[in-house]
């Protein structure tokens, strides 16, 4: 099949779709890449310089969108307490997370200009898990990016998972989007939000057709998760996990491992993967990989959500409204708003 050809420079640049917008009907095919690879931790220009490397090798695929992992750049502290027990915290925690925190990106930020740079000079789509820091809170979250090297917006996870709330802020309502693109519209959900039905029905809602899920859950029943959505939500489910070892990681004492009897020998393998690529009809196109890191890459016969759709459309013919419903609140939660003495909102700042 053909693949579509690369926007000129003079076309539009890609809006968030609207709700239960109309789909787009110029593309047939595309050809998708998902990157299982392990970051560089404690060195974001390394990890930046290693993403080029990935996304060079897509590209020369013909790849036209191209998906890291959960928290590529800024790392998955695997194994890490930031010393925290109840009432209490350790000066080696905070520590290590001062070091965690110097890793992370400003959205926007230097490395921001250096994703959009690298999207436009390989000409994909790039979606890529992020550690973002705004001030002095952290956020794990996914950045878009367009083949003309355009941002496009961000994606902070709702709800951390386990002992990640003590480390990640929570994002909220107003960075859930879905882009409208050439090759369908697509957005992103990480890691175990994936499991929240009523985000998920938002996702369904802004009429998602390339469901993007990075994540570091590489267990066995994360396909079964994965093969839902795609028939749930009558689309193509692309899930990036990290391949990582504890050689990826500092060596102790710098950084150690808790929670284990000894620890790993730096060949260990700390998180295995399991990246896929899944069609509307719950087929595995490709993956999962549990061995290494690797490049998954797949065609998708974009007809085949319609035909999807024609069974099971959950947003459309399969919704019952005037029995179930959903309010998503898309405005920002600022932490503070001032009010002036007329009674109306100044501006304020939001971390």
């Amino acid at each position: 099949m053909a693949l579509v050809p690369s926007r000129s420079d003079s076309e539009a640049l890609i809006p968030e779709v609207e709700m239960n917008a109309g789909a787009d009907q110029t593309a047939t095919t595309a050809r998708v890449t998902v990157v299982q690879a392990s970051s560089v931790f404690y060195d974001t220009p390394a990890t930046l310089d290693k993403a080029e490397k990935l996304v060079a090798e897509a590209a020369g695929y013909g790849s036209q969108l191209v998906l890291f992992p959960e928290v590529f750049v800024g790392g998955y502290p695997h194994g890490s307490t930031f010393g925290l027990v109840v009432g209490n915290r350790t000066a080696k925690g905070k520590e290590d997370f001062q070091k965690y925190h110097a890793s992370a990106i400003d959205v926007p930020g230097p490395e921001v200009s250096c994703l959009s740079a690298l999207a436009g000079k390989y000409k994909v789509f790039l979606v890529i898990g992020v550690v973002e820091r705004a001030g002095y809170t952290l956020y794990n979250t996914v950045l878009s990016f367009d083949p003309l090297g355009k941002y496009l917006g961000k994606h902070r996870k709702v709800m951390p998972t386990a002992l990640e709330r003590v480390f990640w802020g929570f994002g909220d309502g107003s960075t859930i989007p879905v882009y409208d693109t050439p090759i369908g519209k697509m957005g992103a959900l990480i890691c175990w939000e994936n499991r929240m039905p009523l985000l998920r029905t938002a996702m369904y809602a802004k009429g998602i057709e390339i469901y993007c899920a990075p994540t570091v859950d590489c267990m066995p029943t994360w396909l079964s998760s994965m093969t839902h959505i795609a028939l749930e939500g009558g689309c193509f489910v692309l899930s990036a996990c990290q391949f990582c070892r504890r050689k990826n990681y500092p060596p102790p004492p710098e950084y150690t491992f808790c929670g284990l009897e000894e620890e790993p020998s730096p060949e260990s393998v700390v998180c295995s993967g399991g990246s896929v690529i899944i069609s509307p009809s719950g087929t595995v196109l490709a993956g999962p990989n549990y061995e290494s890191e690797a490049l998954l890459t797949a065609d998708l016969d974009l007809g085949e959500i319609v035909r999807a759709k024609f069974d099971f459309d959950v947003v459309g013919h399969y919704s019952r409204p005037e029995v179930l419903s959903l309010l998503v609140k898309s405005d920002p939660k600022p932490a503070v708003s001032f009010i002036s003495a007329a009674g109306r909102d100044d501006d304020y700042v939001q971390t």
